[in-house]
């Protein structure tokens, strides 16, 4: 079975990166595709929410949430009771892990549309929220509940933070309009999908590069962290998708973004909120190693997984 081309652009940038060759995308197209990504992924769920009924959305929302706390929670201690971080930089890791990857959702979404496997409509939703819990909890693991905290900072960070107030504005707006308000808009939002998430892998592959020295300061321990955490997350995360009743896509985007590591919102509120960390630590594990595995490997492995649990 041939790579999805999308894996391949990615690869394309890794290589690039790797040999230092002149490649690179502007920052003001970066910007303006990631946002074309993250506002078409908001609206197909708000297309597909329209159309059905909300019933039983109040019990996920509560498991989706549980699940950012406990993904969170082991990821600190291991990085604390295995690794030796320091509190700071465990935390900081622990809320990366904790999180989403917006891209990584991304790829299982075009993975999913290239095998027909359908899934739920509230997966964006789904996704957002899991960003939250991660992030919130990194700060307390870090700091504590201490006086003085810029708490107004930090909400405003986590809940109007770019990616996931495009999200969830993409999520309303395609609610709000449906499937036939937006067809003007379709050729651009939908129709493009996959060219515009293969630029943005193009553009992750040179960025992951450009973050793969970092492992030579803090040797082989993070490294063995990001590629074993995210299969394990993904087993966590198919448990909680069946005691949600997810569909065998939903289930395998489930484990997707339980799998996946946030290098977009929670690497901005880490920078914010728990300044001493160091981020190149998170980064190079989260962008570096897990978000290659994921798109290359680890999606695959979550759907056989699902199917087996599923179909069995």
């Amino acid at each position: 079975m041939s790579l999805d081309p999308v894996v391949l652009f990615f690869a394309l940038g890794l290589a690039a990166g790797v040999l230092k060759a002149d490649l690179r995308l502007p920052p003001a197209i970066y910007e303006f595709v990631s946002t074309l990504l993250l506002l078409s992924i908001g609206m197909k769920g708000g297309i597909e929410l329209a159309r059905q009924p909300a019933e039983g959305l109040a019990g996920d929302l509560m498991l989706t949430l549980l699940l950012g706390i406990l993904l969170t929670f082991l990821a600190f201690f291991i990085l604390r009771g295995i690794g030796r971080l320091d509190r700071s930089n465990a935390a900081a890791v622990a809320a990366h892990y904790g999180s989403v990857s917006i891209g990584t959702f991304a790829v299982g979404v075009a993975y999913l549309g290239s095998a027909g496997i359908g899934y739920e409509p509230t997966m964006p939703l789904l996704l957002v929220l899991l960003e939250i819990p991660a992030i919130v909890l990194g700060i307390l693991l870090a700091r504590g509940l201490q006086a003085g905290s810029p708490w107004g900072e930090i909400a405003r960070e986590v809940l109007l933070g770019r990616s996931v107030l495009l999200l969830l504005g993409g999520l309303f707006i395609g609610w709000a309009a449906g499937a036939e308000g937006l067809q003007p808009m379709a050729p651009l939002f939908f129709d493009l999908f996959k060219g515009i998430l293969a630029v943005f892998l193009l553009e992750m592959g040179l960025i992951a590069a450009d973050h793969l020295g970092g492992f030579r300061r803090y040797g082989l321990f993070m490294g063995a962290f990001a590629l074993l955490i995210p299969p394990t997350f993904a087993m966590i995360g198919l448990g909680f998708a069946m005691l949600m009743g997810l569909s065998l896509g939903g289930a395998i985007l489930f484990a997707t973004l339980a799998a996946s590591a946030s290098y977009i919102a929670a690497p901005a509120a880490m920078r914010s909120a728990v300044p001493e960390a160091n981020p190149a630590l998170s980064l190079t594990a989260a962008l570096a190693i897990t978000f290659p595995f994921n798109i290359l490997l680890g999606i695959p492995l979550y759907r056989q997984a699902a199917e087996w649990l599923w179909v069995r």
